[in-house]
């Protein structure tokens, strides 16, 4: 091998370098970012209520459910819950998927669906079958799965506008063979 060889690779390398370096200065005066002042990402998580606090606090912050059933519009509830169809069905076999199946929900038992396996949090939040899954429980859950009942493995976030929550409860209560009428307060 002679020196023009070793000159033209030595060249060559020295000019991948030189390129690699300019186009290193280039990106970095285009793209640069300053350092954050604190390191990660600031999570903010509200406080999960204490031992024997229960749901009252989440009850209170929710608009109460009878007025805005009186304008509630069926076809929008149908529309809105495609964000529940991933999880839960809307047919009349009520089949289970992730969560159970919504045909006649409105007024059954919390936590009754036959075949499906409940969290303990929505067990023990049924209280031995006690409680119904009647307009306001269906309101506050659908407001805050998890502030309602704390410990329930619906990782749902809720329908935070009133108006919205309206439209699925009253397009709930059209899912049975024969429909719970809607209150007329």
């Amino acid at each position: 091998m002679n020196s023009s060889y070793l000159n033209v690779a030595a060249g060559a390398f020295l000019g991948v370098v030189f390129v690699l370096m300019t186009v290193s200065l280039v990106s970095e005066g285009i793209f640069h970012s300053p350092e954050p002042a604190t390191e990660g990402f600031a999570i903010e998580v509200a406080d999960a209520p204490a031992a024997g606090e229960g749901a009252a606090p989440a009850a209170a912050e929710v608009t109460p459910i009878g007025p805005l059933l009186a304008s509630a519009d069926v076809a929008k509830g149908e529309t809105i819950f495609k964000k529940c169809a991933a999880c839960h069905s809307n047919d009349p076999s009520s089949a289970n998927k992730v969560g159970p199946g919504m045909w006649g929900v409105v007024n059954r038992p919390v936590a009754s669906h036959e075949g499906f396996n409940y969290s303990s949090a929505m067990k023990e939040f049924a209280e031995g079958g006690a409680k119904v899954w009647d307009d306001e429980h269906l309101n506050h859950f659908l407001a805050g799965p998890k502030k309602y009942v704390p410990g329930t493995a619906m990782g749902f976030a809720g329908l935070k506008k009133d108006d919205e929550r309206a439209d699925v409860i009253a397009y709930l209560h059209s899912l049975s063979d024969s429909p719970v009428p809607l209150p007329t307060n």
